[in-house]
């Protein structure tokens, strides 16, 4: 076993500290990878607060990871030492289910692993996340990252979730040229799915609740932008849109976004709230044929083809870099919308 040190919550109320784990010893397709980089997820702070209620304590939280290869097992083909490399969402499926097999592997029929807060198949014991200084994960789900990133890892870190979580729906329910898109929300999230459209030459706009973030819409790509909380505003385009990306991850009146949308418009939700959604309105959807659907994330090839037009369209995350001493602070103003627009982990502040 390799002896290793993270940041872990050791229960719902206490803040993060220190901990050391132990990992297993990279088997014959596993990679070791060196954290140097993790991005903050919003959900990082519902886990490691029990707000899910499926924590299994202690937690180290992190999945938005970029690192350095340290070791390969000798069946490994993708990888060598010194190689950058990423690491997402999932650490592992069962690879033989329909989804699987179609390479959707974040919606195994049989249960994926989670980067952390689940069952390590080879070991039968936690699996724990990028608050940490190293990781072993099978090859089959490390991702490439590409030259262009070279100078900007800290800010690629956070595509590893927020980039593929807001490629994956525009890719799938394909977002085109001139087509009109909502992005509600500018967070971490959102930041990123304004780009992502707008590279994919959509007309974006984008809805937010903070006035003082209209200005940074429009820096990112959107053509307008427009305060959710100012019910004029909030007709300026209704019936309009073709696809709505739903980024907020509070409780909010859906049926105010759904009359954006056109006959046969689409509105996908990403963000989980910690408490339901108010009611919806049935004739939101049925007087115009307007469909409510939702996504997670991406398989592993989707996630490195994100990666690769990120790459190819010079996109990363606006980020705030921290040392791991500050990530319970961290947490707070995640919470407070005190970001622009990612935190990421500094990991090299974490000592031994």
């Amino acid at each position: 076993m390799i002896k290793t040190i993270g940041y872990a919550a050791k229960s719902a109320t206490t803040p993060l500290e220190p901990f050391h784990f132990e990992l297993r010893e990279p088997g014959e397709h596993d990679v070791l990878i060196e954290v140097l980089y993790c991005g903050v997820c919003h959900s990082d702070i519902h886990f490691a607060r029990n707000e899910w209620l499926e924590t299994v304590y202690p937690i180290v939280p992190g999945h938005e990871i970029i690192g350095r290869v340290l070791q390969v097992g000798n069946q490994v083909k993708k990888f060598k030492v010194g190689d950058s490399a990423g690491v997402g969402c999932i650490v592992d499926s069962c690879g033989i289910c329909k989804s699987c097999k179609e390479g959707l592997e974040q919606f195994c029929e049989n249960g994926y692993t989670f980067t952390f807060n689940s069952i390590d198949k080879h070991t039968g014991k936690m699996t724990y996340g990028g608050y940490s200084k190293q990781m072993v994960v099978d090859e089959k789900f490390v991702l490439r990252i590409p030259d262009a990133f070279k100078n900007s890892l800290a800010a690629a870190a956070p595509l590893l979730c927020a980039g593929i979580t807001t490629y994956s729906p525009l890719r799938h329910w394909k977002v085109s040229k001139d087509q009109k898109v909502v992005v509600a929300g500018i967070g971490g999230l959102g930041h990123l799915a304004v780009k992502i459209a707008h590279a994919m030459r959509a007309q974006v706009v984008e809805y937010t609740t903070t006035p003082d973030k209209k200005g940074d819409a429009q820096r990112l790509g959107a053509q307008d932008a427009v305060l959710s909380t100012n019910p004029e505003e909030m007709k300026k385009y209704l019936n309009s849109f073709d696809f709505i990306l739903n980024t907020i991850p509070a409780p909010h009146d859906l049926n105010a976004y759904l009359q954006l949308l056109k006959r046969d418009g689409t509105m996908c939700l990403v963000g989980i709230p910690s408490q339901p959604h108010p009611y919806l309105r049935a004739d939101m959807l049925i007087t115009e044929r307007r469909q409510l659907v939702g996504s997670v994330i991406g398989g592993i090839q989707e996630t490195q083809e994100m990666l690769d037009f990120c790459a190819k369209n010079n996109i990363t995350a606006d980020i705030e870099i921290i040392p791991i001493e500050k990530i319970n602070e961290a947490f707070e103003r995640v919470i407070k919308k005190d970001v622009r627009y990612r935190f990421v982990i500094d990991m090299k502040s974490l000592n031994n």
